[in-house]
C-alpha cells in the first residue's frame, strides 16, 4: 500500500506500488501456498494472472506432485465475470468460485467450462464456510492477495493467521482509489495489539510482518 494506506489510483491505469524485489519475495510466497484468493473487483480491475512467475519455483512444485501454481479462488457477489478473464484463462490449474447461494445457479451456466462454483452461503459468501471448504479440498496454506472487500472479511473475522503490509515511498493523496481496507470490527484495537514478527527493507519499500493468531510461522 501508499503510505497514506491506499492499494491503487483512482484513475484507470494500474498503480504499482511494490519493486521487482518485492514482486519476487511474493513469487516466493505464492510458491509455497495451496492456493491464492483475490476478490471479484481485483479480478475485474486488475486481471490478475495468480501464477507462479520463475520456472525453478514451478519445477520444484512439481517435484512435489503439485501443479506449477496454486489452486486460484475468488469471491463473487453476483458472478459477473469475464470468462476470459486471466483468472480463468491463464495457467493450467484448479479454479474455485465462491458465490452467493442465490447466483449459484447461474453462476455454473456461466463459469461451469472453466471454474467449479461453489455455494458460499447467503445474503453473502461466508469466509468461515469458504475457509473450512477449502481446508476439506486440502488447501492448509491459503494466499489472500486482496482487494479491499476480501481483505476486510477476513481480518474482521479473525480468519488470518498473518499479514505482510509493503509500504512503498509515495502518497496517493486521493480518496476516490481503493483502501488497504475499509470500515469495520477488527479485533486487533488498542486492547488487543497485533504482534509485529518482522521488519525488513526491500529496496525502496518495507515490508511489515504481522502476527495475528498463534498459528503464525516464520518460515
Amino acid at each position: 500500500m501508499s503510505i497514506d494506506g491506499y492499494l491503487d489510483s483512482a484513475t484507470e491505469k494500474r498503480l504499482l506500488l511494490s519493486n521487482d524485489a518485492d514482486f519476487d519475495r511474493v513469487d516466493a510466497v505464492r510458491a509455497a501456498c495451496d492456493a491464492i484468493l483475490v476478490g471479484a473487483a481485483t479480478v475485474r480491475n486488475d486481471n490478475p494472472r495468480l501464477l507462479v512467475r520463475t520456472q525453478a519455483r514451478q519445477d520444484e512444485r512439481v517435484a512435489r506432485g503439485l501443479a506449477p501454481s496454486p489452486i486460484k479462488v475468488t469471491v463473487t457477489g453476483r458472478a459477473q465475470l469475464d470468462v476470459c478473464a486471466n483468472f480463468f484463462a491463464a495457467g493450467d490449474t484448479e479454479k474455485l468460485v465462491y458465490c452467493a447461494s442465490a447466483t449459484v445457479a447461474e453462476a455454473r451456466v456461466r463459469f461451469g467450462p472453466v471454474a467449479t462454483v461453489v455455494d458460499g452461503g447467503q445474503p453473502v459468501v461466508d469466509m468461515h464456510r469458504l475457509s473450512e471448504d477449502l481446508y476439506a479440498r486440502g488447501v492448509q496454506r491459503l494466499m489472500v492477495e486482496g482487494g479491499t472487500m476480501v481483505h476486510t472479511q477476513f481480518l474482521t473475522a479473525d480468519l488470518a493467521d498473518e499479514l505482510h503490509l509493503v509500504v512503498a515511498p509515495f502518497f496517493v493523496g486521493d480518496s476516490r482509489a481503493r483502501r488497504f481496507v475499509s470500515d469495520g470490527r477488527f479485533p486487533w484495537n488498542p486492547n488487543r495489539r497485533a504482534i509485529l514478527a518482522e521488519v525488513r527493507q526491500i529496496d525502496d519499500v518495507v515490508l511489515l510482518r504481522y502476527a495475528l493468531s498463534a498459528r503464525f510461522r516464520m518460515d
